[in-house]
């Protein structure tokens, strides 16, 4: 991740901390892409055979994930994780202030307070975006996942509200849009971290605003505020804020103004201990394929500006099928 020329992109912990304890109240009302995306990323569960007994919630914000997730694993622990106590402390009523199965905890993502190998199952819905250190956090993941235990997350790619960020290029040379890794670089940041086989999936979503202010204030009550260390302290000048909304405004369409999301969908598994081989089953109901020939599909894919889905690959409506070791992975619990 990069900032300004020369200058390494990088996030304010304390800040990121603090925007999304303020926004514990006004998440679920305004996160409506969030909510979208969760959903898919739990129904990509169904194309695994999993049978978890500790599942980790990474990033769980106000815990949304984290009942349905013990609705399809009624046997396991759901551990819901986040940065932010305000987050947790708006987790829905039924759940509050624990249930049996469902606990809170209040961590960052870099410093699990786990044990290695004691967790099946890692879901985390657009939480890795924040993560500027994206080889530690995976790292950090790779260590409390079991042999053979799954990591399934979304994030945000490059383009993600490109065009916010273009406009305020038009106003200023500062930083005000968070930086976002492309998928190449997520891939290889799974493998250097001990993840093994990788499959990336992309999505592209365009909403649409009245204006730049809306969209603005919606960023802000999820709590994606400018968190970035090399953000300006001070109040941004009406100058520079009547030059960017200008610049924007030149991208209006019949629809509004436009904010591009691009998705990223991935699934990993955690590496077999020294000495120790990995599980070896299928996964339900799936005819296992080459992962070499999805990594091709995917290059194909990238060359053209509006890619088409992975043959097999995660999408809505069709199967996600992965390679014979993945299946392996997925199938069966790790002893």
């Amino acid at each position: 991740m990069s900032g300004a020329p020369g200058v390494p992109f990088a996030l304010d912990r304390a800040a990121l901390a603090r925007a999304f304890d303020r926004a514990g109240d006004s998440y679920d009302a305004a996160a409506q892409l969030q909510q979208r995306v969760r959903a898919e990323l739990l129904a990509r569960l169904q194309y695994f055979a999993l049978e978890p007994q500790c599942i980790l919630d990474l990033g769980a914000g106000t815990c949304q994930a984290s009942p349905a997730l013990h609705r399809r694993f009624p046997t396991a622990r759901v551990l819901a994780l986040d940065i932010a106590p305000g987050m947790l402390n708006a987790a829905p009523r039924a759940w509050w202030p624990r249930r049996r199965g469902f606990e809170r905890i209040c961590a960052d993502a870099y410093a699990l307070p786990l044990a290695a190998h004691s967790v099946e199952l890692v879901f985390s819905n657009l939480m890795l975006q924040w993560c500027d250190r994206l080889d530690a956090v995976l790292r950090e993941l790779a260590r409390v996942l079991k042999p053979g235990g799954l990591l399934l997350f979304s994030s945000f790619g490059p383009e993600t509200l490109h065009e916010l960020r273009a406009a305020w290029t038009a106003a200023d040379a500062g930083v005000h849009v968070n930086q976002f890794v492309d998928m190449p670089q997520l891939g290889a940041a799974l493998m250097h971290a001990g993840l093994l086989e990788p499959v990336l999936d992309l999505e592209r979503q365009c909403l649409h605003y009245p204006s730049a202010q809306a969209l603005m204030r919606e960023l802000q009550h999820i709590g994606a505020r400018n968190v970035a260390s090399a953000r300006a302290r001070g109040l941004t000048g009406r100058a520079r804020l009547r030059r960017m909304l200008d610049a924007y405004e030149q991208r209006r369409t019949p629809s509004g103004l436009p904010a591009s999301y691009e998705i990223i969908y991935g699934a990993a598994f955690g590496g077999a201990a020294a000495g120790a081989a990995l599980p070896t089953a299928t996964l339900r109901g799936e005819t296992a394929v080459p992962l070499e020939s999805l990594r091709r599909a995917r290059r194909r894919a990238a060359a053209c500006s509006s890619p088409a889905p992975i043959p097999g690959s995660a999408r809505p409506g069709s199967p996600w099928r992965c390679c014979a070791a993945c299946s392996s992975a997925a199938s069966r619990p790790p002893a």
